[in-house]
């Protein structure tokens, strides 16, 4: 071998070891903010759901409440007790592994180098520095659609009708089962590559061989237990997930796609989000090889649906981040592939102001220094609900029956259930709102006795005034009391206030629910 191939192998070694130290640092940062930053509404609902596993729940499937079960189970085998960093710990190696693999499908196209830009600019995103540090659907998401993408590229790479194909074949099967296990929305990642084959002419001979039958199939078997539980629950998280994002609009269509665009300029930033849009469209009118083309495809197809049902509903920032996964890959594979000084510098430049804002971001969280009301601060609907549990119990040793602890939204039940001592069972009194996982559980009138206590944490009304969910339950209770202020606090400024409602001697019955 000459001293040029041993050097080229020796820099490639250097790239790739360069790409696995980004990703181990940036989650091993993610986890010291896991452990840091306490339990927002929609995890502390997570985990409320990790105590009782099962197939599916209303608004996703199972995938988070199994990681979170597996942190608190870890976390009980050393002696803690269910903790932020127990219950982020397996999203977050999630988002790692998601990141690993993003840099390892770069490396097959363009070598180590893409392999450590991918890397780089997927840790620094703050779609991803920021959004995988916490217990949320997306964290497996984009795991097991990253894996995914991983054989499909190895697939394609290897002979049709080959051992090695149809092996690669298998395993992208069975991520996109865990991902279709993990968040609906992955139904568009095999849709996308189908769609890719279909459309490029030196892929449809890929519909020859048994590889991606045999992927659909074990994507279907993995999905099973999913498909089970929403078959006994009247398909309620299919429905619900439909209605969500193509349901009858609502305002102006406009000003969602516009809302839409502008959250990913906030979260893969300006810069970044043009580079990637732009690498994805070079891949689609160009593309290098059969593996480029279904990566632009797939980036797109994740794309394309969210742009439509913005034209319904209201599209959350983070949920078109799928497409990014592709999408960098691509972006860092052209910048190595086919060198270009000003492409190249236009990236750095990206990268530096991800890193910014990033920066700006954790220091925020560690010193929340920046003059932003609690009210109007994201970060900030974490924070006091410790000491309203604290007020909540106290009221309870103040009665002399068995008192049940309840609120009006899914958010307030499941962080009551998090911080009250002895983590209890909460009631969700879900007499308006939107439907959740509470209401498939056990209700108050199938639990409770006569003679029972409810201790209510609900939003505070103006001086005077019952709040309407008590003047509806009152006629359940032999006597109804205003109880203490419970205001939700950061550092002294108010988040939110909540006032306790102590509702005694239950005698039987419901009032109904009241649909908006």
């Amino acid at each position: 071998m000459s001293d040029v191939a041993l050097s080229r192998d020796d820099g490639e070694w250097r790239a790739w070891r360069a790409a696995v130290v980004v990703i181990v640092a940036s989650w091993l940062v993610r986890l010291a903010f896991a452990a840091r930053l306490p339990l927002f509404p929609d995890e502390t609902y997570y985990w409320d759901w990790s105590r009782h596993l099962q197939g599916g729940y209303f608004d996703h499937p199972p995938m988070i409440a199994l990681l979170i079960r597996a942190g608190t189970a870890l976390a009980a085998v050393f002696g803690a007790a269910p903790s932020p960093l127990a219950v982020r710990f397996f999203p977050v190696l999630a988002g790692g592994a998601a990141t690993l693999a993003a840099a390892a499908t770069a490396r097959r196209l363009a070598g180590a180098r893409a392999a450590m830009l991918a890397a780089l600019s997927f840790a620094i995103m703050p779609l991803a520095a920021a959004g995988l540090v916490l217990a949320t659907p997306d964290a497996p998401l984009l795991a097991f659609e990253a894996i995914a993408l991983y054989a499909v590229v190895r697939a394609l790479e290897s002979a049709p009708r080959s051992g090695a194909s149809l092996g690669w074949w298998s395993l992208a099967g069975i991520a996109v089962g865990l991902a279709f296990a993990s968040k609906y929305t992955s139904i568009f990642f095999p849709l996308s590559v189908a769609l890719a084959v279909v459309l490029r002419p030196t892929l449809r001979v890929r519909l020859r061989e048994a590889g991606p039958y045999v992927a659909c199939v074990l994507a279907v078997l993995v999905f099973v237990p999913v498909l089970l539980w929403n078959a006994r629950h009247d398909w309620i998280s299919f429905r619900f997930q439909l209605e969500h994002g193509l349901g009858k609009p609502k305002g102006s269509a406009l000003n969602r796609e516009l809302e839409l665009i502008g959250g990913q300029l906030g979260l893969v930033t300006p810069i970044l989000f043009a580079l990637a849009a732009a690498a994805v469209w070079r891949a689609l009118r160009r593309p290098r090889d059969d593996a480029h083309f279904v990566l632009a495809v797939v980036a797109v197809g994740s794309w394309a649906f969210y742009v439509y049902s913005a034209i319904h509903r209201r599209v959350e920032a983070n949920w078109p981040a799928p497409a990014y996964i592709p999408a960098l890959v691509l972006l860092a594979s052209q910048v190595v592939g086919a060198p270009n000084a000003a492409l190249s510098r236009w990236l750095r430049r990206g990268l530096v102001l991800a890193a910014v804002l990033v920066a700006v971001l954790y220091a925020y969280v560690l010193a929340p220094v920046l003059p932003i009301p609690a009210r109007k601060d994201p970060l900030a609907r974490a924070a006091g609900w410790d000491a309203l549990a604290t007020k909540a119990d106290s009221t309870r040793r103040t009665l002399g029956t068995r008192v049940w602890f309840g609120a009006d939204r899914y958010q307030d039940v499941s962080e009551l259930a998090y911080h009250l001592p002895g983590r209890p069972e909460v009631v969700c009194v879900c007499l308006t709102g939107r439907h959740n996982q509470y209401e498939l559980w056990p209700r108050f009138t199938e639990q409770a006795a006569r003679g029972d206590a409810l201790v209510l944490a609900l939003d505070e009304r103006p001086l005077g005034t019952v709040h309407e969910n008590v003047a509806r339950l009152a006629p359940h209770f032999t006597r109804v009391q205003q109880g203490a202020l419970a205001p939700l606090l950061r550092d002294g400024d108010t988040v939110s206030v909540r006032r306790l409602w102590i509702l005694d001697g239950y005698i039987g019955g419901w009032p109904t629910r009241s649909e908006p």
